[in-house]
């Protein structure tokens, strides 16, 4: 078995931005911003550079970006893709189904944490519309609570 050196933070932010290329979170901005307002959360938060990777590329299979299989196959550590799959919501799962596969996941919660903390910001929910707002900051409150976040 050969070992392949793991991609180094540029890399993976360059894989990210090029698969997220050309999308736009809820507010109209390149969805880029959120991918890199979570990288800087989980690194504030004192992560290391294998949930920094992850942060980048939390969103990548979930949105259909990247595939399961690009994920599997890509130069990664086993922790950094064992947290994206963590934090990649499955289709029909429950809020509470996908918060314990976080919580048991070592590293996804910092990422959740972070991407949570950003999506929940003010200043992000405070451009879409009212009914939008409410339903996101009631989801991301769950969410929170459902992790023992608060």
């Amino acid at each position: 078995m050969t070992l392949t050196t793991p991609m180094t933070q540029t890399e993976v932010e360059a894989v990210a931005r090029r698969a997220h290329a050309g999308q736009t979170d809820k507010a109209g901005r390149p969805y880029a911003e959120h991918l890199a307002a979570v990288a800087a959360g989980v690194r504030e938060r004192g992560g290391s550079d294998e949930q920094i990777a992850a942060a980048w590329l939390h969103d990548a299979v979930e949105d259909d970006a990247l595939s399961a299989g690009w994920l599997a196959d890509a130069a990664l550590t086993p922790a950094t893709k064992a947290i994206v799959l963590a934090v990649t919501k499955r289709p029909g799962e429950t809020p509470e189904a996908y918060a314990a596969r976080i919580l048991r996941t070592p590293g996804a919660l910092l990422v959740k944490e972070a991407d949570l903390a950003h999506n929940a910001d003010p200043g992000r929910l405070s451009v879409l519309d009212g009914t939008t707002r409410d339903r996101l900051t009631a989801k991301y409150a769950h969410m929170r609570a459902l992790l023992g976040l608060g």
